[in-house]
Parts: C-alpha cells; structure tokens; sequence
C-alpha cells in the first residue's frame, strides 16, 4: 500500500471540527476523537520507550510490531464501522479488525516469553526502577486509558471486540517489559503500604 501525503497544514481543523476518514467532520472534543487521540499518544510513549532498549534488537523489533498495530487500531478508529451480522464474534458485536486475534495472540505470545524467566511477583510493583523501566510503566499507563477511551465509546458506536482485547494484552505486555528492564524483576521497586505515613 502507497501512501502520500502531500499537505500537512489543511487549516480544516481550525473551527475545532476535524474529519473522519469517510469524510463525516466532528467536533475534536466528540468520544472518536478522544480514541483516537489516545491511541496516538499510546503510540508516542512507546516510541520513547525504544529509545531505552538497544537498536534493532528484537524488544525493538516487536515495539516496532506493536506501534504499527496501535496505527492500525486508529485506522479503524478514525472510520465509523457498521453491523455486520454474519461477521458476529460469540459477544454479539461484529468484529471487522482482519487480524485482530492474529495479533492478540502475537502479545500474548510476546508477554510470555518475557515472564517466563521473570522473579515472581509478590507486591505490588512501582513505575520505577531504570529508565526504560519506568518508561514502560508510563506506556501501559497510557494504553489503560485509551482502553477506557475506545470502551467508552464503544458504549455508542459499534467497535470490533479485538481492538480492545489488543489494547488490554498490549497494557499487560507492556508490564511485563517494564519488569524485563528491571533485571526479570530483580530490581523492580515494590510498594510498601503505609510508607509514607511511617516517621
């Protein structure tokens, strides 16, 4: 697929209305474009958190993977979808995301493979530790609430069950990978309840 884009400054958003991709405008403000916006950033996060693993390693490889899986989410996002009743998925929703369980089972996949050789977790675990660490944690973060975004509107438009189910695996993946740059869990920084109350 070519893609070219020949303009970047349209002035068409100034009046605080933006267009979908069937052409349909609406406000910025309206549940699609808070979806959609989210996802953007998401997608910012982790290309921050890349700069904290090494270049052309495989934990780049599949950061790459998944940044162009959260563009393909918006692509879907950014066209309202229909019903299509012989497509319906077991939760009666139609789900139009072609390749959306391959890629459910591509993080699962890729979270497992970091957990398996990772310290039990026996607290809760804090968004610190090394840089990229703490970079992954504000990365899960952020795709939690591009998760809550798209189920909210999900609430009022029809939205391919895959898509969330990508977002709360990759949410979970990115957990895992904060872990993995914390030593497989050795350096991770758990919570203590009560600290900041103790003299």
């Amino acid at each position: 697929m070519n893609i070219r884009i020949d303009r970047i400054i349209t002035r068409g958003g100034d009046s605080g209305q933006t267009a979908l991709g069937d052409g349909t405008r609406v406000d910025k403000s309206c549940p699609r474009i808070e979806a959609l916006g989210t996802v953007d950033e998401a997608n910012a996060t982790i290309g921050v958190l890349r700069l904290h693993v090494p270049l052309a390693s495989p934990l780049d490889a599949t950061l790459a993977r998944l940044q162009s899986l959260l563009f393909d989410i918006g692509g879907m996002l950014c066209v309202p979808e229909t019903e299509s009743p012989e497509t319906e998925s077991s939760a009666g929703t139609s789900d139009n995301f072609r390749g959306g369980d391959a890629a459910v089972a591509f993080i699962e996949q890729a979270t497992e493979q970091l957990r398996a050789g990772q310290e039990p977790l026996r607290s809760f675990v804090l968004p610190a530790g090394t840089p990229g660490a703490a970079h992954a944690h504000l990365a899960r973060t952020v795709v939690r609430r591009a998760e809550r975004r798209v189920a909210a509107l999900r609430r009022d438009a029809p939205i391919s069950p895959s898509v969330l189910r990508c977002l709360n695996r990759l949410s979970d993946y990115l957990f895992v990978l904060g872990r993995h740059l914390n030593d497989d869990g050795r350096a991770d920084i758990l919570w203590v309840p009560g600290s900041a109350s103790q003299a």
